[in-house]
Formats: structure tokens, C-alpha cells, sequence
């Protein structure tokens, strides 16, 4: 259940947020009657963070991955400076 607690409340009942926040599930804060912060359990902070896919995946599947790209390297070495 999504709860939504004055800022006030929110600061004096801490430990009940979190607590419900882990039990429950998401609990909106609202300053001056505005929602302006939520408090996640870490499971579910985990869950919206988490990459979709591996970095190895998302390249494979990026459409940059069948272009035809010159990756040759110019041969010049720059000019010979006497140190």
C-alpha cells in the first residue's frame, strides 16, 4: 500500500518509513502538500537500477555493430625529434 507522509511526519517517524517502506512498499513525502521524494525498500531500488541487459549484449545488439567502419591506423609516426 502506497502511503504519503508530510515531511514532518516523515522526519519524526523515520524508522516506521523505512520499515514500511521494506513491508509495504514505496512511501511518498510531501513538502507543502507537493510529493517531492519517495522511500524504496533496497530490493526494489535494486529492481529500477538494474541493467536490462549485459554491456556485451546491448554492443552485440547495437546497430553500430554491422556498420562497415575503417578501423585502419595511419602508418605515419610523426616527425623524429633529437632529445
Amino acid at each position: 500500500m502506497r502511503r504519503v507522509w508530510p515531511l514532518q511526519d516523515a522526519k519524526n517517524k523515520l524508522s516506521e518509513v523505512v520499515d514500511r517502506a521494506v513491508e509495504e512498499g514505496p512511501q511518498t513525502i510531501t513538502r507543502r502538500g507537493r510529493e517531492t521524494a519517495v522511500v524504496v525498500s533496497i530490493e526494489d531500488f535494486s529492481k529500477l537500477t538494474r541493467p536490462k541487459e549485459s554491456l556485451v549484449s546491448f554492443l552485440r545488439n547495437s546497430p553500430l555493430a554491422r556498420a562497415d567502419l575503417d578501423l585502419k591506423r595511419d602508418e605515419d609516426y610523426g616527425r623524429k625529434v633529437e632529445l
